[in-house]
């Protein structure tokens, strides 16, 4: 390996990581429901010394990135509690059902919060938004080739998303804000400027 000419580090010459886990001391269930479980976890680093963590443990999630014909990207507009605000995203849900692919699961969930259906799919990205605190995949779809469910067969939102509203915006409007501040959803980012690049 070869150090950086002027700065600390060294050059990479791939983007590989090591896969050895710090070995747990202790886990203790601090919480646990359908949605997600949190624990808190003493770790043992390489020098020997104990470190606690709190790590919150959901399952995974999908996001759908559907676009139109003509470039427009699908967000959805609703309530957060947690940011206690109206938020922007990309239309996603949780794996929630037994034995569903992602793209299934990505389908229904385009599906129920937006009355789409995608002809054509292709996984995008896989991201874990949260590294610090939680072990959150979200795989990411790009759907195209969208039509409308028949509305005998849509279903009734309830909670927060009987709230939602639905918003096309070009590729490069969507992009622009994220960049700058309107949309700061982290998956929704990702997806945005990952279909922007294309």
């Amino acid at each position: 390996m070869t150090a950086h000419p002027r700065l600390p580090g060294r050059l990479a010459t791939s983007l590989e990581t090591h896969a050895a886990a710090w070995p747990v001391a202790k886990s203790e269930v601090g919480y646990a429901s359908d949605y997600l479980t949190l624990t808190v976890d003493t770790i043992v680093g390489p020098d020997q010394q104990q470190h606690g963590r709190v790590v919150v443990r959901p399952r995974p999630a999908v996001g759908v990135v559907a676009v139109d014909e003509d470039r427009r990207i699908l967000l959805v507009e609703q309530y957060r509690h947690a940011m206690g605000r109206r938020m922007l995203e990309i239309p996603a849900g949780l794996m929630d059902v037994d034995g569903e692919h992602p793209q299934q699961t990505a389908a229904r969930e385009l599906a129920e919060e937006t009355d789409l259906v995608a002809g054509t799919w292709h996984e995008l990205v896989r991201l874990a938004p949260t590294v610090g605190y939680s072990t959150e995949t979200i795989t990411l779809f790009h759907a195209t080739d969208l039509s409308a469910v028949p509305e005998a067969e849509r279903i009734e939102r309830e909670a927060e998303e009987a709230d939602m509203a639905q918003w096309w915006v070009d590729v490069d409007t969507a992009a622009e804000a994220c960049l700058d501040g309107r949309i700061i959803d982290a998956k929704t980012v990702v997806a945005v400027l990952a279909v922007a690049r294309t």
